[in-house]
C-alpha cells in the first residue's frame, strides 16, 4: 500500500493549492495521511473527493468547521501496520519518550506543527515520522512531503521529497 503523508498545508494562507507534484502523489496513492493544519474547509473537501483513503486530523490554525469533521487523534491499521496521527507533540527534546508512552500501541506516528521534518524511531519501536510542509517551508530551505509503503505489518520504503528536486 503506497502512502502519501504531508502536513501544515495552510491553504489558501501559503498557497493556492497542492503543488502539483504532490497532487500528482494523491492520485497514485492507496492512503494520504495528512496531519493538520488545512486552514481551509475546501482542501480537506477537495483532498477527500480525490484520495482513495484519508487519515487526518486537525491542527492548532484549523477552525470550527474543521475540528466538527476531523479529530485530534485518528488511527488506522494500513496493510498491518498500526498508525496513529496528531498535528503536536510538544518540543523537540524528550519527543520520543513522550510519545512512546502516548502512542505506543501504535507502529508508526504522523505528526506536524513544526514544519520540520522528523524521521525518527523510540526505544519502544515507535517511527516517529514529520513530512515537514509542501506549501510552507517557513525556516527549512524547501518545501517536502514524504511517500511509504505499508505491507505485511511493516511500513518501509520512507523517503522525505523535496518538491521541486525530486
Amino acid at each position: 500500500m503506497r502512502l502519501l503523508i504531508i502536513s501544515d498545508t495552510h491553504i489558501p494562507r501559503r498557497a493556492r493549492g497542492l503543488p502539483a507534484e504532490v497532487g500528482a502523489e494523491v492520485e497514485r496513492a492507496d492512503a494520504v495521511v495528512h496531519a493538520g493544519d488545512w486552514v481551509d474547509l475546501a482542501s480537506l473537501e477537495d483532498l477527500q473527493a480525490r484520495a482513495r483513503r484519508l487519515v487526518a486530523v486537525y491542527g492548532n490554525n484549523d477552525g470550527p468547521e474543521l475540528r466538527a469533521r476531523l479529530p485530534e487523534v485518528a488511527r488506522a491499521t494500513l496493510e498491518g501496520v498500526r498508525l496513529a496521527v496528531v498535528h503536536e507533540t510538544g518540543q523537540a527534546k524528550g519527543r520520543e519518550r513522550r510519545c512512546a508512552e502516548r502512542f505506543g500501541d501504535a507502529d508508526a506516528l504522523v505528526f506536524g506543527h513544526s514544519h520540520i521534518p522528523w524521521d525518527t524511531t523510540a526505544p519502544n519501536g515507535l517511527r516517529l515520522l514529520n513530512p515537514g510542509s509542501p506549501t510552507d517551508r517557513r525556516r527549512q530551505p524547501h518545501h517536502t512531503y514524504m511517500t511509504a509503503t505499508a505491507a505485511d505489518g511493516r511500513l518501509s520504503d520512507v523517503r522525505l521529497h523535496r518538491i521541486g528536486l525530486d
